[in-house]
């Protein structure tokens, strides 16, 4: 897989300068989600951003994700990235962490929209979320712990 830094500017301005929304990394996919069998995978990671809010509409994601939890498989989402629990349906009962304006929608969708800080994890059975980047060190810490990884320095 090979990515490449894209230079196509913002395609929205002011007068103080660019706003939105530049891509980031372009990346040769190599399988597509209809292609991808769920039981050759034993952990899931959801990662933040904007992408949630389309891949949430794609119903082959949804079964992925249905398959991770219905199974008890090591989940971990950050940021945008349980957009796609909730629309998936199965946070209902868990404590969730996510980015602020996806609060709601764990509230919705019947989860517990965990009240941590922005560089905390928060691990609930097999599932690990987190709110933002700045969690990053804890969240993989925890998904680490909950994966049964075990990390020895010499």
């Amino acid at each position: 897989m090979r990515a490449t830094r894209s230079a196509r500017p913002s395609t929205t301005s002011s007068a103080t300068g660019p706003i939105g929304e530049t891509p980031g990394r372009k990346f040769v996919l190599n399988a597509t989600f209809a292609e991808v069998d769920p039981a050759d995978y034993d952990a899931l990671v959801i990662p933040g951003g904007r992408a949630p809010e389309y891949l949430r509409l794609n119903g082959e994601v949804l079964d992925v994700v249905r398959h991770f939890f219905e199974r008890d498989k090591p989940t971990a989402a950050i940021c945008h990235g349980p957009q796609i629990l909730t629309a998936a349906g199965v946070v209902k009962g868990r404590t969730v962490s996510s980015y602020p304006a996806v609060g709601p929608e764990v509230t919705l969708g019947g989860g517990t929209p965990a009240e941590i800080s922005v560089d905390q994890a928060v691990t609930d059975g097999s599932l690990v979320s987190a709110p933002a980047w700045p969690a990053h060190p804890a969240w993989i810490a925890q998904f680490l712990e909950v994966l049964g990884t075990r990390i020895v320095h010499e």
